[in-house]
């Protein structure tokens, strides 16, 4: 057995935990009044199995993704069949040596996605990636959190019934936090029971890197983005004083 990244029976958890069009503390209507203007293309980086994506698809926006995952994006793809959508163009690369052959007037990353990049000199050529791949003028937007380490050895399990009578649990250990690095490790085991008997079984080892405010308000200047914003729970005159908000950054490249 080994790790997957995002995997088939992750994938199963995903769609059904988090479906199309389902809101985490607003940002699925977030980022509809936020791309609404665009007239140009859009990137939604690490986006999954469609949960954003597919719903400004539905509000009519010309929206691209790209995410490591294959799992993920064939089930974007097949979600975006049974909607009768247009099928986007659907990028399965690393976001560190990312090569699109398009421009962009918008780039998000919503779900705290960019924690998913551990290692700090690989999230800043991510970060750099994007920047090359937006227009003059175009504008980089991603929202983060700071998770919550201070139970160093926290476990808990769930279970998710799957349409087709299938049950999958779910157990989640965190098995590292480092403080001085800035990330926090967990194991997730899928068991997938068909009928009471075990049939697949899939673990992944997710780690989150979360960032300093003005730590990660410097990369981006340093990168070269002007314009940087930064504010709080979706709302751009809420500035961040909490450890358990969202954090939302917008960053413009030079025009």
């Amino acid at each position: 057995m080994s790790f997957s990244y995002y995997g088939p029976l992750c994938t199963k958890v995903y769609d059904i935990t988090k479906p199309v069009g389902h809101s985490l503390r607003g940002d699925i209507e977030f980022y509809h009044n936020l791309l609404e203007p665009c007239h140009g293309r859009i990137l939604e980086a690490m986006s999954g199995s469609g949960r954003m994506l597919i719903s400004l698809l539905e509000a009519g926006m010309k929206v691209d993704g790209v995410d490591y995952s294959e799992a993920m994006l064939q089930s974007c793809h097949d979600r975006c069949v049974e909607r009768g959508l247009p099928i986007p163009e659907l990028f399965a690369a690393d976001l560190v040596t990312l090569q699109l052959p398009y421009r962009y007037e918008m780039i998000i990353i919503p779900s705290g996605s960019l924690m998913l990049v551990q290692d700090r000199d690989a999230s800043i050529q991510v970060l750099q990636n994007l920047y090359n791949h937006l227009e003059p003028g175009g504008k980089l937007v991603f929202d983060l959190f700071v998770p919550d380490v201070t139970q160093s050895a926290s476990s808990e399990t769930s279970t998710v019934p799957l349409t087709d009578g299938d049950t999958i649990t779910v157990e989640v250990k965190t098995t590292e936090v480092n403080l001085l690095h800035q990330y926090q490790t967990k194991l997730i085991r899928y068991e997938q029971w068909h009928q009471g008997n075990l049939a697949n079984t899939e673990l992944q080892q997710l780690t989150l890197r979360w960032y300093g405010l003005e730590e990660l308000r410097l990369v981006l200047e340093k990168i070269g983005f002007v314009d940087i914003q930064v504010y709080a729970d979706f709302n751009p005159s809420k500035l961040p004083t909490q450890a358990d908000q969202k954090l939302v950054y917008e960053a413009s490249r030079q025009a």
